[in-house]
């Protein structure tokens, strides 16, 4: 009898694509992919990036579901059930619990930043109906972000809608909403898309992205490019692991995996084809990169340009969207871990994920305001003179989820037997499988650990 998660199951290979893809999409790929290119040497940045997934990002990817599959529980738990099956060190655990710390870490700051994208859709929304336009953008992102009430208010916003979907189960929840917000994530990428091409500027936003110019390409290139692929799937925060304990048995995890890393890629890249012919044809520097453009430099190419507001609303309206799916999974493992050991209720155990994300939140609220002076000393490397948000960023980000993923690669190399392996990844012909393992125990661990000290000796 084919063993089952308690949380529900995916009802289909599709919808742990869809799941997973939501997952991995967030507001990362819509803008800063397409930056990270044009900085990087355009289409030789992009052709890196690729062998980064396949290096990286496909090997960790996979391991993280077979070892979310064969467990059938939240991380913790799931690796505590291995670690006692296979007679290895405890210690092993601790993989579950980087993660879920790191999500819910993220969880806290991601919110933040994606209430600015509610905000932006609710400013262009309101325009729609006769309100004032953005006349000064500046002024407006910054009013936003001196102002800790409002920012706490889509903060909450933001989380209300994460909880709502995740409280509603796997099922209900979770493939119900992706069902939905994938396809309307597409379909408003590719509506942006459309319009793009009628500036006149799609082929110059081409040969931006994808025409190669190996003379920018350098060592900080291939750190930036295996940083991107492994950030860009989700990986090491445990959000694979957990998605795929919800993965029925006869999937196959190698064909979705690649599924899943193509259309991570594809979305990445026709965000740039959605904003870089705006940009070029309104002469703004796409490689400044960031918020600055996202909610200043963009807002007054829209006050300018035919359809500008329905073009803002949709943009950020994609956005949010993009964070809204990213956000779920972000709170999933840590909810389905307080279902399991505390046996709280689905819906009580996500309130109580939220709350402390939101709670923790507060502080990336008050980095922007109340606590902008708290800062970390100038003069203490790699994180000196950052706020109480770059700081929790740095953290995340560039410290545990490489971590996460480096142990993840190592555990499901060395420590998980063969056998295991063969079974999870029975569609891949013994070669490939070899070939697999060989890359997960030696390939992708030295390069995650250059992700993970290159913070540390480079500038």
């Amino acid at each position: 009898m084919e063993k089952t998660s308690i949380h529900g199951m995916w009802s289909s290979r599709m919808a742990f694509v869809l799941a997973a893809t939501g997952s991995a999409v967030g507001l990362g790929n819509i803008w800063r992919f397409p930056y990270m290119a044009s900085d990087n040497g355009g289409g030789a940045f992009v052709l890196v990036y690729l062998a980064c997934i396949a290096l990286v990002g496909l090997p960790i990817l996979m391991s993280e579901v077979l070892l979310g599959r064969h467990g059938r529980r939240s991380p913790v738990n799931a690796l505590t059930d291995l670690v006692r099956e296979l007679g290895a060190s405890k210690g092993w655990i601790g993989i579950g619990w980087i993660g879920m710390v790191a999500g819910v870490l993220i969880l806290s700051f991601y919110s933040v930043v994606a209430g600015w994208t509610l905000h932006y859709s609710w400013l262009y929304l309101s325009q729609l109906f006769g309100a004032a336009p953005i006349s000064d953008p500046g002024a407006t992102f910054s009013g936003l972000l001196g102002n800790p009430l409002e920012l706490s208010a889509w903060h909450a916003v933001f989380m209300v809608l994460t909880v709502g979907v995740v409280a509603l189960g796997v099922e209900k929840g979770l493939e119900r909403a992706v069902r939905f917000l994938m396809p309307a994530l597409f379909v408003l990428l590719l509506t942006l898309v459309i319009y793009g091409a009628t500036t006149g500027h799609l082929t110059e936003a081409m040969a931006f992205l994808f025409k190669p110019d190996w003379s920018q390409i350098s060592g900080r290139t291939f750190i930036d490019a295996m940083g991107q692929a492994f950030f860009t799937l989700s990986l090491g925060m445990c959000t694979m692991m957990t998605y795929g304990a919800y993965l029925p048995k006869g999937v196959s995890i190698p064909q979705v995996g690649v599924t899943v890393a193509l259309a991570d890629t594809g979305v990445a890249l026709m965000a740039g084809l959605a904003i870089f012919p705006i940009v070029i044809s309104f002469g703004i520097d796409p490689q400044g990169g960031g918020p600055g453009l996202i909610f200043t430099s963009l807002p007054h190419a829209f006050n300018t340009m035919p359809f500008g507001i329905a073009y803002g609303l949709l943009f950020f309206a994609l956005l949010s969207v993009a964070a809204w799916t990213s956000s779920i999974s972000l709170m999933e493992p840590a909810t389905a871990y307080l279902v399991e050991r505390v046996g709280l209720t689905r819906r009580k155990a996500a309130l109580v994920v939220a709350g402390i994300c939101w709670i923790v939140g507060l502080a990336t609220v008050f980095s922007f305001n109340i606590w902008s002076s708290v800062r970390v000393p100038e003069g203490v490397r790699v994180i000196g003179n950052k706020n109480i948000m770059d700081m929790i960023e740095f953290v995340a980000n560039n410290l545990m989820l490489p971590l996460g993923g480096l142990l993840i690669a190592l555990f499901a190399g060395w420590v998980v037997k063969r056998s295991l392996l063969k079974d999870e990844l029975n569609t891949l012909p013994p070669g490939l499988l070899a070939l697999w393992r060989w890359v997960v125990r030696v390939i992708a661990p030295l390069l995650v650990l250059a992700v993970l000290i290159s913070p540390f000796v480079l500038d």
